[in-house]
């Protein structure tokens, strides 16, 4: 494994974030834009999306090297999110994303988006993307070359 420092997310006490249960040592530095600010002066839940996409998008580059997005050959099948605290314009704010396992046919992201100064996190995304064969539309397995560059940059077994 290289010499990577898992991410430090701030202890909240008696807050309803989850612990984590694997290190984070991916992490993506985001810019807010006025646009992605609702009328209550909050980022917009929709942006937090977009904010894991670009993420997950830059995960699979430092991990797995250029990747060819119009053969690449797995798909969202599933999306959640929960939110726990506001972002706010101006806040310097993160996304960090992990596999947390990988079966024959898929594999689980989770994300934390962040900030940076404080460690507050803001919200946790989970996401299961499925292998998808391109040519004929349906299931494909996930490439072991995947499952072994994942458990190399994460440091265990997946």
């Amino acid at each position: 494994m290289q010499d990577k420092k898992p991410v430090q997310f701030a202890e909240q006490q008696g807050s309803r974030v989850p612990p984590c249960t694997v290190p984070f040592y991916h992490v993506v530095d985001l810019q807010t834009r006025f646009n992605d600010i609702d009328m209550l002066g909050h980022l917009n839940n929709n942006v937090y999306l977009e904010f894991m996409d670009l993420g997950k998008t830059r995960y699979m580059t430092d991990v797995m090297g250029p990747v060819d997005w119009m053969r690449f050959t797995a798909v969202v099948v599933h999306i959640d999110c929960d939110y726990f605290a506001p972002a706010f314009l101006g806040e310097p704010l993160a996304v960090a994303t992990t596999v947390t396992g990988v079966s024959k046919h898929s594999f689980r992201l989770e994300q934390r988006i962040f900030d940076t100064k404080t460690g507050q996190v803001k919200c946790i995304g989970r996401t299961v993307m499925a292998g998808f064969d391109p040519v004929t539309g349906g299931s494909a397995e996930i490439s072991p070359a995947w499952i072994i560059e994942f458990s190399r940059y994460e440091g265990r077994n997946l």
